[in-house]
């Protein structure tokens, strides 16, 4: 089992949408980076554990825990021309960009922000805080763990 961390801008997609989403289960697409996809398309696995993140916003901060319930598979909206994601390179025979399907786990009691993660001196080497733009990074599960006790505290 691998551990991601996933970053979504909420107004776009929030932990609270995955959650809402029937038998809380959602298509995570739209990811137009190489290194994301292929973080996506080669190594993010039915049953990793995925932190939730929310980015691009007030407070950027790890929200809730999500699993990956089907891997990788061609991102529908590459092929669709009326996506804001369509790529004209793409073909069925040679999809560009993949998807994951994702499923809600967990919310937690209190976001974790960028602030504590980046002093937390347990998380200094987190993709996070070494190279913070990447939609999709891999977790050490000891960061994982550390990250779900965090996100329990009051």
């Amino acid at each position: 089992m691998n551990y991601w961390l996933f970053k979504s801008e909420p107004d776009e997609y929030s932990i609270d949408d995955l959650a809402a989403e029937p038998a809380q289960t959602g298509r995570w697409d739209g990811i137009r980076n190489y290194q994301a996809r292929n973080f996506l398309r080669d190594r993010v696995a039915g049953g990793d554990g995925v932190l939730f993140y929310h980015s691009a916003c007030k407070v950027p901060a790890v929200v809730g825990t999500a699993e990956v319930v089907r891997a990788a598979y061609p991102d529908p909206a590459q092929f669709a021309p009326d996506s804001p994601y369509f790529d004209p390179k793409a073909s069925a025979e040679k999809p560009r960009w993949f998807c994951v399907d994702l499923r809600w786990r967990s919310k937690f009691m209190r976001p974790v922000p960028l602030a504590e993660i980046k002093a937390d001196p347990l998380l200094q080497e987190m993709v996070l805080v070494k190279q913070g733009r990447l939609s999709i990074q891999p977790v050490e599960r000891e960061e994982w763990e550390h990250l779900l006790q965090l996100g329990q505290k009051p």
